[in-house]
This record gives C-alpha cells, sequence and structure tokens, in this order.
C-alpha cells in the first residue's frame, strides 16, 4: 500500500482495491433564498423545475409517473405555507439521487404546522395534506432560527447498463 495525495488537498491510502463512483459522490443539492416579493412561487417552481432536469441527466435519475408535477405542487405548497406564516426570508432546498429526491423548505417560524385529516367541506389548511398525499414522506422539526419541513420523494434507480 502507498500513500496518494488528492487534488483536493486530502491524503488517501490507495489499497489497490477498485475505487467506486458511490463511495465518493454527493447527492445534487441546490438551494435558494426567497425575501417574499411577488413572483416567489413561480421562481421556487422554475427552480425545482432545472433542478429535477438536471437530476435526470447527471444522476441518471428516472423519475416515477407525474413526479414532475408532484414535485412542482409540492414546492408551491411549502413556500406558499412558508411566506404565509413566517416573518423574514426563507430557503427552498432541493436535494437528490437516482433513488430519492427532497424538498425542504425553512423559514423563521418556529411553528411547527398543523396536520389536518381530510376533510373536503374545512376551509384552506388543505397544503400539507396535499403534500402527504403526493410525498412518500414529510417531516417538520424546529431548528435553531425557525423550522424546516421536508417531503421526500422516492424514486427508481436506473438499472446498470
Amino acid at each position: 500500500m502507498h500513500w496518494q495525495e488528492q487534488m483536493n488537498e486530502q491524503v488517501t491510502m490507495d489499497t489497490g482495491f477498485p475505487f467506486t463512483a458511490a463511495d465518493s459522490v454527493e447527492p445534487l443539492r441546490q438551494s435558494v433564498e426567497f425575501d417574499g416579493e411577488p413572483g416567489c412561487i413561480a421562481r421556487a417552481r422554475e427552480f425545482a423545475s432545472r433542478f429535477l432536469q438536471q437530476l435526470q441527466a447527471e444522476w441518471l435519475a428516472a423519475p416515477r409517473p407525474r413526479l414532475a408535477d408532484d414535485l412542482l405542487l409540492v414546492v408551491s405548497e411549502l413556500v406558499t405555507n412558508a411566506e404565509r406564516h413566517s416573518h423574514g426570508p426563507y430557503v427552498l432546498e432541493l436535494e437528490g439521487t437516482d433513488s430519492r429526491l427532497s424538498v425542504t423548505v425553512y423559514d423563521s417560524s418556529s411553528a411547527l404546522p398543523r396536520w389536518y385529516e381530510p376533510d373536503p367541506t374545512r376551509l384552506g389548511g388543505h397544503g400539507l395534506e396535499i403534500v402527504r398525499a403526493v410525498a412518500d414522506r414529510v417531516t417538520a422539526e424546529r431548528v435553531p432560527v425557525g423550522k424546516r419541513v421536508t417531503a421526500t420523494f422516492t424514486l427508481a434507480p436506473q438499472a446498470a447498463g
């Protein structure tokens, strides 16, 4: 065995075992901050659409049917909630691989969202109900500067060629 210095200034030990991309690849991750100005929701949807295209190109992610529509719906709902319930800027973060895509919105309100049971007679309060219906997992938790709400989609990994 011998030591090799990588271009990124890290020192690694060469063991002679084949290197695999999964050993060092980070998920595709992008974020954008919004201040609540008019047009934020449309810009968030554009951002998410471009992210999904990049995820498909770079990770060969195979989106399930309707994923693009579901992603835009979730982004719209989570950004709308952040805009409506926080007093300050909020951040949209998207992260993905070939098997998972997550949408996270951070905002300055520490009040966790209320989860309602489906009720077609209720006026309003359907945003998270919709998010829960289309995402595979939804979490909300307090963070030091407010809260974060994350919706995760499971994707089918591409078969190796």
